[in-house]
């Protein structure tokens, strides 16, 4: 089912330094909002020029982003963030595919639970372990040696290929908000996060929120005396178990493989400055999860209305009602349309490179950048090396020949969809 020049391009993956590169990205510490996430924009700029490539790398004006009323949030610190384009400039009258991937990645947490240091990649095997492995450093490498191919031999192109490199996606999305804010757009968009042989074609959203739950403070010896924020949160924590029960009620078939698509999770809880004193406010934050078609306004309302009437229901809380807010990430659900030809492509480019079946299309039950390039009017999936279930664990890793066979398809995908002169 191949041309010559599809074969000619395959052949012109180069396996062992697509390997050589996935070790020196892992190398990188790119976690949100550091030093060596910008550091890493640097790198690849340099390498997106040594394949040819038109790019634009940009400092980002983070004032006037955060001012955007669309702005998706953020949560992590930071002082700096970089965008970088690369474009292939021999394009004509053809559409333009843009290859996504984000550079940043979550800390690793305890050091004490990895097999050594999580940014020294580990092979063993056919598998590299490391920070970012499969979330995505993986994708990144699978787009770098894709695009290497198609240079190498010289197969001139009718419409172009543009790679957004991005920051911030683990936090809400400001790298891709701001790469699409400076005008970058294209006509198909394939994004390299883990996805497991399988395509994802929606995504549902996340949001995050904070409780700040009132009690009454008072010496730990007389504790009758005051009312413990922490009691006064439990209630609304049923309540919250209960939204989720009924958020859960009706999924969307592409989600019907997860136990819980729509997710309400409290992630962290603060309370009390003093062992001997009742604790006087409790704050908690944690994740609302959005229905792929869901208006976030919405998802927010139902969380708000749950709390007032948990507060409504309870002595103390009715007259000292929690207060909600909305801070860090506002994931909102995405979907590539139904039936778009983006879909059909990668299936097909997916089998002809692998030699087996198409891959499967499903949801994703957790936010990313999909939902900022379908928000943008570029139909878009995501198909990438790795499994997002290892990703953000001491367990993550991903297997070589899984990102040579992305590359693989991805080289075929290109030229399927921007055509060849």
């Amino acid at each position: 089912m191949l041309t010559d020049e599809e074969a000619a391009v395959l052949a012109a993956i180069d396996e062992d330094a697509l390997g050589r590169t996935l070790l020196e990205l892992i190398s990188v510490p790119s976690v949100t909002g550091s030093a060596a996430e910008s550091q890493l924009q640097h790198q690849l700029a340099g390498r997106l020029e040594w394949l040819g490539m038109d790019v634009d790398l940009w400092f980002m004006d983070l004032p006037a982003l955060r001012a955007d009323p669309d702005f998706p949030g953020t949560e992590a610190p930071r002082e700096e963030a970089w965008g970088l384009v690369g474009t292939t400039p021999d394009g004509g009258d053809g559409p333009t595919l843009i290859l996504q991937g984000h550079v940043d990645v979550v800390p690793p947490g305890d050091p004490a639970a990895w097999d050594g240091d999580p940014f020294v990649p580990r092979v063993t095997g056919d598998l590299v372990h490391g920070r970012g492995a499969c979330d995505m450093k993986a994708g990144l490498a699978a787009h770098l040696a894709a695009l290497a191919a198609i240079r190498t031999t010289g197969t001139r192109l009718r419409g172009r290929v543009a790679a957004h490199f991005v920051v911030g996606e683990e936090d809400g999305g400001l790298g891709a908000f701001g790469t699409l804010r400076r005008g970058h757009r294209g006509d198909a968009c394939v994004i390299a996060e883990p996805t497991a042989g399988t395509l994802i074609t929606a995504t549902a959203g996340a949001l995050t929120f904070r409780l700040a739950v009132p009690g009454r403070a008072a010496h730990g010896s007389s504790r009758e005396q005051g009312v413990s924020a922490v009691d006064a949160y439990l209630p609304l924590h049923r309540a919250l178990a209960a939204l989720e029960t009924e958020r859960n009620r009706d999924p969307s078939p592409l989600l019907a493989e997860y136990p819980i698509p729509y997710a309400v999770s409290v992630g962290t809880v603060r309370a009390g400055d003093w062992a001997s004193s009742v604790p006087d406010l409790l704050v908690a934050e944690g994740r609302l999860g959005v229905r792929i078609d869901e208006d976030p306004a919405d998802a927010r309302a139902g969380l708000e209305r749950c709390v007032a009437e948990a507060c409504a229901a309870d002595p103390w809380l009715r007259e000292h009602p929690a207060t909600v807010t909305w801070p860090g990430g506002q994931f909102a659900g995405g979907r590539l349309p139904e039936g778009h030809a983006l879909a059909d492509t990668v299936a097909g480019a997916h089998a002809d490179a692998t030699g087996g079946p198409r891959p499967r299309q499903r949801g994703a039950a957790y936010g990313s950048d999909l939902r900022l390039y379908a928000g943008a009017g570029i139909p878009t999936l995501q198909y990438g090396p790795g499994d997002i279930a290892v990703a953000h664990s001491e367990r993550e890793h991903v297997s070589l020949r899984e990102v040579v066979r992305v590359a693989r398809t991805l080289a075929l995908t290109v030229l399927r969809t921007v055509g060849t002169k």
